[in-house]
């Protein structure tokens, strides 16, 4: 089983640019004391809400390929 900290990185290799998460927003260096914060929280650029235009959840383990038909829509 997937955990959370794996399923919710962001640092993929061909995650969806309109995948957007509020990590995104925080300009600070990064504190290697901090734990990660993955909460969970994405959206979608094109639908402003958690559901791709595909009908479907998104999150960085279902938004890193080109497999859903929304992932190259611009």
């Amino acid at each position: 089983m997937m955990t959370a900290e794996e399923r919710y990185a962001t640092n993929r290799e061909n995650l969806c640019n309109y995948l957007r998460w509020k990590g995104m927003f925080i300009w600070a260096e990064k504190d290697p004391t901090v734990g990660p914060t993955s909460d969970g929280f994405f959206w979608c650029q094109h639908t402003q809400n958690c559901l791709g235009p595909d009908g479907k959840l998104v999150e960085p383990t279902r938004c890193d390929s080109g497999d859903r038909p929304c992932h190259s829509v611009e």
